[in-house]
């Protein structure tokens, strides 16, 4: 058809004029932020973390007679990792290793001191060495250990945290039942 001719055909029905539909949002109500923790705790509890992944650690390193067991190094440095290699190479040496368990009783924090360059905490436990048996390597068979000894003692610990992470850096027995 040529501009402005007309036909016998109905228009096409113009669409409503639209208003853009209004969409009420309620805004979320805000997350309340938890509040951080005390950054004290939270260390304590990291270095407990640690502490007690060191006593597994130990555990691994005493029952193996290759001297190769275990991550001690993730756990521990210092005095505390070279007394654990030299003390179980010296059980090692003698026929000697261990099996079971031992049990970190009450691992608690008794002082913080995240001050310092290197922040510090120092934990007291109970350390119970009643499951852990010491056994001849080549037999099986248990070996002969003084009778007097401490089974279960509280040992002091001071844990630091390094570059890499919390660290043992010292295991002290205190020579006293717990």
């Amino acid at each position: 058809m040529a501009v402005g001719c007309t036909s016998n055909e109905p228009a096409s029905p113009k669409p409503p004029a639209t208003t853009p539909a209004q969409t009420t949002t309620t805004a979320p109500e805000p997350t309340p932020t938890p509040t951080p923790a005390d950054p004290a705790e939270a260390a304590k509890k990291e270095a407990i973390a640690t502490y007690l992944s060191h006593w597994r650690e130990v555990e691994k390193r005493y029952a193996d007679k290759t001297d190769k067991a275990g991550d001690l190094k993730k756990y521990a440095a210092a005095v505390a990792q070279y007394q654990v290699e030299r003390d179980a190479k010296d059980f090692h040496k003698k026929g000697l290793v261990t099996t079971g368990n031992i049990i970190v009783g009450n691992p608690t924090a008794i002082s913080a001191d995240l001050d310092r360059k290197v922040p510090k905490v120092v934990i007291s436990s109970c350390m119970d060495i009643t499951q852990w048996q010491t056994i001849h390597s080549d037999t099986g068979k248990p070996a002969t250990l003084p009778a007097n000894r401490l089974l279960r003692y509280v040992i002091k610990a001071t844990v630091e945290k390094w570059d890499k992470g919390w660290v043992v850096i010292a295991d002290e027995p205190q020579g006293k039942k717990c």
